[in-house]
């Protein structure tokens, strides 16, 4: 099989393209733009499989980690093969370990973010001349949206808490990373999400991130005591270790905002272990190394 999907930097119309052919060829796969991004940029789901709950996984959410969009889209072409031919992943059989269930992929949600980082200063637009003072030139290392907002700080979980502690730290208003808006929600690829997550039955989510090996599980008194077994179990398959955040890095999560919002087990993955931005070149073997998590979580 020649591969859609190759380990390569992609911007935003690249991967628009690889969606394309993904849904081209295998046709059971459903596609739709959750919400736009602050430029305009659609924010594509996939759903595969049919079930009357789904997992959840999220990629693309820090600009300077969008690798983590390549390894879910080169997972999604594997699973899809693999369900087409009745084929195995990971030494799962899919259609087996697909019946009666369903996942929903979120590739990319800060297309804009992961577009600054990769391309710089010319994927900002009306922002240009103010993100590159916010970060000094160096965009490489930009994780936040186009108005210089960190989605992963973002989210009603703790958010005054977490706003305080970046008011001590000296961060109080737009920057390239750790600036979580002047309200909770305040950001469209936000309320992207966490619309798909009220409108449909998301029984766990999954957020990747990197980088460090690690898993974050847990979020305030709203854990469920599974979501420790369900990680112990994505950990031994991946040989990453379990984790609890701390400081500015507990709160204003995805992961803390689903965990405490639906009373269900959400999971923060970082990937690979480096300095973001990951070489691209490290994607095959990061992808190699989880993917058997993801299947497992998949049908958890």
């Amino acid at each position: 099989m020649e591969n859609i999907i190759v380990p390569k930097e992609y911007d935003y119309y690249g991967r628009k393209k690889l969606i394309e052919g993904l849904c081209e060829k295998y046709k059971f796969i459903r596609h739709s733009i959750i919400g736009k991004s602050c430029a305009g940029k659609g924010i594509s789901a996939l759903k595969i499989g049919s079930s009357d709950s789904y997992a959840l996984i999220v990629g693309g959410v820090h600009g300077s980690e969008r690798i983590t969009s390549t390894v879910i889209l080169m997972f999604i072409e594997e699973l899809c093969e693999a369900f087409k031919s009745d084929g195995y992943l990971a030494d799962i059989k899919v259609t087996k370990a697909l019946r009666g269930r369903g996942v929903i992929f979120v590739p990319c949600l800060n297309p804009d973010g992961c577009d600054i980082s990769l391309l710089g200063k010319k994927a900002c637009g009306e922002f240009a001349q103010k993100n590159e003072a916010l970060c000094r030139g160096d965009f490489a290392h930009w994780n936040a949206n186009l108005r210089g907002v960190d989605l992963n700080l973002n989210f009603d979980a703790g958010w005054k808490e977490l706003h305080k502690k970046e008011q001590e730290l000296g961060i109080v208003g737009p920057s390239p990373t750790r600036f979580g808006g002047f309200k909770p929600h305040s950001e469209p690829e936000t309320v992207a999400i966490t619309e798909l997550c009220e409108r449909v039955n998301i029984r766990h989510s999954m957020a990747l991130h990197s980088q460090g090996e690690v898993i974050y599980w847990n979020y305030g008194n709203k854990t469920l005591p599974k979501s420790r077994k369900m990680g112990e179990i994505l950990a031994t398959s991946s040989g990453y270790a379990l984790d609890i955040p701390i400081s500015i890095a507990n709160g204003g999560g995805f992961k803390d905002w689903f965990i405490e919002k639906f009373s269900r087990p959400g999971f923060t993955v970082e990937i690979g272990k480096g300095k973001n931005p990951l070489p691209i070149e490290m994607a095959e073997s990061i992808y190699n190394q989880i993917k058997e998590m993801l299947m497992l979580y998949i049908i958890m």
